[in-house]
């Protein structure tokens, strides 16, 4: 799209804003300026909330390398086969044309926090008074030993939206009779705690109608996992034989793969696999690290606004941030994204800012109809978003409640892309 001219003008902030009072603009220009880089959960939420709440008082852009953003929550569905690729996929436009925000495809390459300014692939300078940083993540060079980014065709990890998801469905659609698919999972803490798990149950189910004897081995870094007693519980009901759960304690940890010949070594036992999913250990996305406000992999923040523990003008959301108790969830970006833009209009505009209060559930298919839950409420402390109460669903429950907990589900999907992309 044509970049409005308005976002190029102008360097910045002088002085943080008086509690219950606008920021001072030091050039004068007419409007207080947001930039947010990651156009998901997180980054379009605040995106729309701020332009939405501030009724055009703040000059929002948004930068977003992808014109269709494919959400990696609900992608294990699409996987196992109850969701086209295209259910997954959504677009700006609407936030652009009904919210007035300026929504740039291109990548951030840098940040330069002194003189406020992002800067674009294509060469734009974009300054800002407040940045939102939700770039979601990355992964940790040389955390599965044989594996890289260079080998995710042939392993694919599939834990960001869109192409690798349908690569990895089409391997599980070109596995042989009887042949074996692979799963190395990530230590914590990663995108989406029962991401996996999930992902191992739509694949069984898939193997389960097309290729009933093929097997399923997970070779896992950990003693345990998010919802492990209702995976399991799952697995032994719907797939019984198939599905192999190695964990830390029988060697799970120690896991190296060979792209080019396929094999995946167990505690130095070697197997040959038809597919093989490496989730690596992750990091915040890249643009957080060249900002300087990571500490680790991650990017700590305050709990009240999420604001940078590094610098009070840049905000991290979502899987970047490390925050506390919450899980690294579309539902928790989603929350944070609200708070913090209700701070970050707060202090441009002077407007009210309310305590910080967030939510997550995280839902799971283990086969048709069969959904499962958890979830938790959290407040803001002095220290980190604590959590103050939570739910789970439980072992043994009739098939009515999870058919009910799968079709809430599918509500909150339709919820919370609205919520993000209007």
């Amino acid at each position: 799209m044509t970049l409005n001219r308005r976002i190029f003008l102008g360097t910045g902030v002088a002085a943080a804003a008086t509690l219950g009072a606008p920021a001072v603009l030091a050039d004068g220009h007419g409007k207080p300026r947001v930039i947010v880089i990651g156009g998901g959960a997180g980054g379009a939420t605040a995106a729309r909330y701020i332009a939405k709440d501030s009724k055009g008082g703040v000059d929002v852009t948004l930068i977003e390398p992808s014109r269709t953003y494919f959400t990696c929550f609900f992608s294990n569905l699409y996987l196992g086969g109850f969701k086209e690729i295209d259910d997954l996929g959504h677009t700006y436009g609407t936030l652009a044309a009904k919210y007035g925000i300026n929504v740039v495809h291109d990548w951030a390459v840098d940040v330069d926090r002194d003189a406020k300014t992002v800067s674009l692939a294509g060469g734009a300078q974009l300054p800002y008074d407040k940045l939102i940083l939700s770039p979601g993540i990355d992964f940790v060079e040389g955390a599965v030993a044989g594996w890289s980014l260079a080998a995710q065709n042939a392993m694919p990890h599939a834990y960001k939206g869109g192409s690798q998801t349908e690569l990895l469905k089409a391997q599980v659609a070109a596995m042989p009779e009887g042949g074996t698919f692979a799963m190395v999972a990530p230590p914590n803490p990663f995108r989406c705690p029962p991401g996996p798990y999930e992902r191992v149950s739509m694949v069984a189910h898939v193997l389960k109608e097309t290729n009933p004897t093929a097997k399923i081995i997970v070779a896992d870094p950990k003693e345990k996992f998010s919802k492990m007693s209702l995976f399991q519980e799952g697995w032994a009901n719907h797939y019984e034989g198939m599905i192999d759960w190695i964990g830390a304690d029988f060697g799970g940890g120690a896991v190296s793969v060979d792209p080019a010949a396929m094999t995946v070594s167990i505690d130095g036992e070697e197997t040959k696999v038809d597919v093989c999913n490496v989730i690596p250990a992750m990091k915040a996305g890249r643009i957080a690290e060249m900002a300087g406000v990571t500490e680790g992999n991650w990017a700590p923040v305050n709990a009240a606004d999420m604001s940078s523990k590094a610098d009070p003008d840049v905000h991290v959301l979502g899987d970047a941030s490390q925050q506390g108790d919450m899980p690294k969830s579309g539902f928790s970006a989603n929350s944070q994204a609200k708070v913090c833009a209700n701070a970050v209009r707060g202090a441009l505009t002077g407007s009210k800012v309310f305590p910080a209060k967030f939510s997550n559930t995280c839902w799971s298919l283990i086969d048709t109809n069969d959904g499962v839950k958890v979830g938790a409420t959290y407040e803001a402390t002095a220290e980190k978003i604590a959590k103050v109460d939570g739910f789970i669903s439980a072992t043994g429950e009739s098939s009515d409640l999870r058919r009910a907990t799968y079709e809430e589900s599918e509500g909150w999907y339709a919820g919370i892309t609205a919520d993000m992309f209007g």
